[in-house]
């Protein structure tokens, strides 16, 4: 049994402060937290742990702030190489950058390159789990799954089902897009910690014969989830009408077909109304709220607060290559804005809870990850509010709250000290690996209450 400790400023958001309040902010201004073979043992404040547990191997990293490792709740990995691709609004986008980036997929080795660099950056930016978008090709998801398993990673990804609307070289069909789901399926199940997604692009890219065969695909298969986009841009929205004019909306279409349920993963979501809003949530549904990416294209503004009104779970996505950063941070800082846009605040402790335990739960993982709570898996990330100049000003001598929220706002990878996943450090900046920041980050706030 391999048993350690870290001593550092621990956080964890295990419930909604929206609804919970203060009670679901678990903060030790001074804690520790005990891993024993991969599973936290222990979290609390040091003085009582280290009492308990007298001979624990102890890593001090007093200086930086512990929390839960970030779940990416919507990213596509082929279209890392398009981040940043200049263009028009999302059909055109897509058919300008995308398609083409996503073709070359059919070669295994690239899909693995691809793959790897794509992994690595998720861990260099703090995010341990994720649900990923693959391509078309059924290598492209085992590419992915190979890379993820190396890295011992949480990964939920599945085979894109396109059998219209799209390069004839992206399109399958019914039958072969149902039967490589299937072998997927069967090949990955149980493995490491890998999940399935069943995978429509979006409701304009497959026939009715294919979402049918997708809501099927769900129905047989309990564990995995339906991830695919919804209502993100005004274009996209007329042309789906367009579609299927027998659909009293977008939301409809999927539902028509047996894909709106509690294990449902919807990108966006910017321009629901409320009635489908209360639909989502009725069903259980899930938004992953995607600002960067929201921006970038012009799609719109999410409205947090009305999926807030109609109980719609919502956790983030970086959307990865509409997006503009694999980091969860500055994600949070533009969701801030995108919310102040809005005429609402968003809370820094909310934001950390979007970005975790929120996210768990809309993936369904919950039980695993997001909390830190003892029995989880030990996946967190050390951050440092020292990490530039800037931040080292700002945040100096700082209350929690205007710390975190600082990190929200002007942080991105440099912040990130350290990721470890199934308590195992995955990666570690430069810098801080060579000892010259661990005396140098900084001041811990005031010793506060537990629970803040």
């Amino acid at each position: 049994m391999t048993v350690l400790g870290i001593r550092a400023e621990l956080l964890a958001v295990r419930g909604d402060p929206a609804v919970a309040g203060e009670e679901a902010i678990v903060h030790h201004a001074d804690g520790l937290i005990v891993i024993e073979d991969g599973i936290v043992a222990a979290y609390g404040d040091h003085a009582v742990l280290a009492e308990r547990h007298p001979t624990l191997a102890i890593e001090d990293r007093r200086g930086l702030l512990l929390v839960p490792g970030f779940i990416d709740c919507h990213v596509h990995y082929p279209q890392t190489e398009r981040i940043a691709a200049h263009g028009a609004q999302l059909l055109d986008w897509l058919e300008r950058h995308i398609f083409p980036a996503e073709q070359a997929f059919a070669d295994r080795a690239h899909a693995d390159d691809v793959a790897g660099f794509f992994l690595d950056e998720l861990l260099r930016n703090g995010t341990t789990s994720a649900l990923v978008f693959a391509t078309v090709h059924a290598s492209s998801v085992d590419a992915l799954f190979d890379a993820a398993l190396a890295r011992d990673m949480r990964i939920i990804s599945g085979k894109t089902l396109m059998d219209r609307e799209a390069p004839t070289a992206l399109c399958d069909t019914v039958e072969s897009g149902r039967a490589q789901s299937e072998a997927l399926i069967a090949r990955w199940r149980g493995r490491g910690r890998l999940g399935y997604a069943v995978t429509p692009r979006f409701a304009l890219t497959s026939t009715r014969a294919q979402l049918a065969s997708a809501g099927e695909l769900l129905a047989a298969h309990p564990d995995a989830l339906l991830h695919t986009h919804l209502s993100e841009n005004l274009g996209e929205i007329a042309a789906v009408g367009a579609a299927f004019p027998e659909a009293a909306d977008y939301l409809d279409v999927y539902a028509r077909h047996g894909l709106v349920g509690a294990r449902s993963v919807f990108a966006h979501g910017v321009h629901l109304d409320d009635g489908a809003m209360a639909r989502l949530g009725a069903a259980g549904s899930a938004i992953a709220f995607c600002p960067t990416s929201n921006l970038f294209l012009g799609s719109g503004l999410f409205d947090l607060a009305r999926a807030d009104a109609r109980g719609v779970r919502v956790g983030i996505g970086t959307d990865v290559g509409a997006g503009t950063s694999f980091s969860i941070l500055h994600t949070l800082g533009e969701a801030y804005k995108v919310c102040q846009m809005r005429g609402a605040s968003l809370d820094p402790f909310r934001a950390l809870w979007l970005a975790t335990g929120a996210g768990a739960h809309a993936l369904h993982i919950a039980d695993r990850v997001g909390g830190l709570a003892p029995g989880q898996e030990a996946d967190f990330v050390l951050l440092d509010a020292a990490a530039t100049p800037l931040l080292a000003r700002r945040t100096a001598g700082l209350p929690l709250a205007e710390r975190l929220f600082a990190l929200q706002i002007l942080g991105d990878d440099r912040a990130v000290a350290e990721t470890w996943v199934a308590g195992r450090p995955a990666h570690r900046r430069q810098a801080f690996a060579s000892g010259s920041d661990v005396t140098r980050a900084a001041a811990t706030a005031p010793a506060r209450p537990a629970s803040v």
